[in-house]
């Protein structure tokens, strides 16, 4: 039976390896610190932080998230440690609420591995505190206890870092928020949460599942179902339709046969097209790849440390040196760590195989915007009527299973603008090339993006915009300009960039401003309201200070009415900016040309490999493509 606890109550734990789950409904750090008999933190190497998430018996999160996991081992703990005090703060840098008065109450409860709860507490009473002690576990006559705290703390976490003793309270915090701000601008963004204005699905509020388990209905970080009412019967009313069908049910997979798992089909998740419903599936796919691995890795460390423990115990006992009781004791603790791991591995490639036979009957169903340059589906492309929900722009791997590829699919229209890395970064595949080599890549790849984003919005309801200044992408930019798919020739030189960049944040005032006032049909009819993406090459060659400012406003701005940017740039080339450009930096996602591990997952933050989109050698699909997209952007002669 699950203990509720409230602040200040405890409760005897059954047993010693455990999760501590936490769901706040707004991004969070989570992290913990391990103190002695009296609660003191004697440094920082005792505070497990996304900086430094790991310590002996111990894994917090890598970023800030709204659901947590944190894994404690209380018998792998140093023998010093006597008290774990699990800490919750509000992230600093990405411009998130400031107090925890603000947010929902965050909720903190501690399972088995199995999932099976056994305690929880909810923090209520909060109000201007930015972190607070979430609770405690706590050693007492030898058994381990776990406590409700709910302690706030208005100065954050250096004061309440300061508050257990930690003597450089200040310089740790500092380095806490700045690790946190790091992996928020390399994470992957979730799709976004269902809302009654977009009539989408989207997240769900229920708990998330064990690693193993099958996907729930409403797990948190990916899609979900429509919501359920009374009775658990499903209501599919459309949020802006008075009266509509319920979508058609997704494809049924074949019976099972005895003693095998169940065909995977394309389509099997919620939606109300078969698009939404093969995007959810995706969505589904990469959070459960994400979290088996997760389990493998933690049952790999697990088994390791026991058997660490094991040998010291064998080894500090002067009699075990006699004769040939040390070698069984190291033979039998290997073959103990040996067994786990070999359990572990049966049971992480049980579930790639059913991944890979997923992914098999998925990928050939993918409409074009999902799918990879090489699926047949291009050959017969057409322009489309509407926009698609997302985008594919490459693959995500993980080194479990490399040929396992996850689709990384962003939403429309785009959230962010996206930077194409031209510099050497710390991946194998950049290290054989030289510089001219990265750079000619990335602007092929910022081409490639480009055409994806042409061919997936209707005629007219998209134009691109390239800054060149040196000149140096024109080989690259030739698929682009001979087409005539451009909305205009590639600019040259500083008063090309000035020109560029003054009609585009001319566009965004103007959007704006009739936004504000309500008044979106008194926008001059010289102004293209279609969406706009401007490609930078070789930045920041060719900029002032003044064009800096203005490709910084777009940045932040232009999303939000059409106006996206595509950097292709070093950012070693604008590092006499300083810390000016790292805003700018931080809001852009970062691809690369070559496979690179910079991306994190929204659920545990594994490092993936991501893969750009590549042609298949030979191909004229790319070209095929721009044809037609400009083709449609021609005016028909009658």
């Amino acid at each position: 039976m699950t203990a509720e606890l409230v602040r200040g109550q405890n409760h005897t734990l059954p047993q010693t390896r455990l999760e501590i789950r936490v769901s706040a409904g707004t991004p969070v750090v989570a992290g913990a610190t391990l103190g002695d008999e009296n609660g003191t933190v004697h440094g920082t190497e005792w505070v497990a932080h996304p900086g430094s998430p790991q310590l002996p018996g111990l894994e917090v999160s890598r970023q800030a998230a709204a659901d947590h996991r944190l894994a404690v081992d209380l018998d792998a703990l140093p023998d010093a440690v006597h008290r774990v005090t699990v800490l919750l703060a509000l992230p600093t840098g990405i411009g998130g609420p400031v107090r925890f008065g603000a947010v929902a109450s965050p909720f903190v409860a501690v399972t088995g591995l199995d999932g099976t709860e056994i305690a929880t507490f909810t923090l209520t009473g909060l109000d201007t505190e930015s972190a607070v002690a979430a609770l405690e576990l706590y050693r007492r006559q030898g058994a381990w206890k776990v406590r409700a705290v709910g302690q706030g703390y208005a100065g954050g976490l250096a004061a309440m870092l300061a508050d257990q003793g930690l003597s450089r309270a200040a310089e740790l915090a500092h380095s806490i928020q700045e690790a946190v701000t790091r992996a928020t601008a390399r994470a992957v963004t979730p799709p976004p949460p269902r809302t009654p204005d977009t009539g989408r699905v989207g997240h769900g509020a229920g708990p998330v599942p064990p690693p193993h388990d099958p996907r729930p209905a409403e797990p948190l970080t990916e899609p979900a179902a429509p919501p359920a009412t009374g009775g658990g019967r499903i209501d599919y009313a459309h949020p802006r339709r008075q009266a509509a069908a319920p979508p058609p049910p997704p494809p049924v997979a074949p019976p099972a046969q005895p003693g095998r798992p169940a065909q995977p089909v394309a389509g099997d998740a919620t939606g109300w097209s078969m698009d939404e419903r093969l995007y959810n599936q995706i969505w589904g796919m990469f959070e459960d790849l994400a979290r088996t691995a997760a389990a493998y890795r933690s049952a790999v460390e697990f088994a390791e440390s026991r058997m660490d423990q094991e040998l010291d115990r064998t080894l500090s006992d002067p009699r075990s040196r006699i004769g040939g009781a040390g070698d069984r004791a190291r033979e039998e603790a290997r073959a103990k760590r040996d067994e786990l791991t070999g359990r572990a591995r049966e049971a992480l490639d049980r579930d790639l195989a059913q991944l890979a036979a997923e992914s098999d009957v998925v990928e050939p169903a993918l409409p074009a915007a999902f799918a990879r340059w090489d699926n047949p589906v291009w050959h017969a492309y057409r322009v489309p009527m509407e926009i698609p929900m997302a985008l594919r722009i490459g693959d995500l791997h993980l080194p479990e299973k490399p040929d396992l590829r996850i689709p990384l699919l962003v939403r429309l229209p785009l959230e962010r603008g996206i930077w194409i890395d031209s510099g050497r970064t710390a991946s194998d595949a950049a290290a054989l090339m030289d510089t001219t080599q990265l750079r000619t890549l990335a602007m092929e790849s910022a081409v490639a993006h480009a055409a994806r984003l042409l061919a997936v919005y209707p005629a007219g309801e998209f134009s691109v915009h390239v800054i060149d200044a040196a000149g140096s992408g024109a080989g690259a930019l030739a698929p682009l300009v001979h087409s005539g798919a451009l909305a205009g020739p590639p600019v040259p030189g500083a008063q090309g960039v000035a020109s560029v960049l003054a009609h585009l944040t001319r566009r965004v005032d103007l959007v704006q401003m009739a936004i504000r006032a309500g008044a979106a049909d008194s926008l001059p009819p010289d102004l293209d309201t279609g969406e706009q993406l401007l490609i930078v090459n070789d930045f920041p060659h060719g900029f002032d200070d003044r064009a800096v400012t203005q490709l910084r406003y777009l940045a932040d701005e232009g999303p939000s009415v059409g106006v996206h940017i595509l950097m292709v740039a070093d950012r070693e080339d604008a590092a006499g900016y300083g810390p000016v450009l790292d805003p700018l930096w931080r809001s852009l996602l970062r691809l690369t040309p070559v496979p690179d591990d910079h991306l994190a997952d929204p659920w545990v933050g594994h490092a993936w490999t991501y893969e750009p989109p590549v042609m298949p050698p030979g191909s004229r699909v790319l070209e095929q493509v721009l044809a037609a997209v400009a083709a449609a952007r021609r005016p028909q002669q009658y």
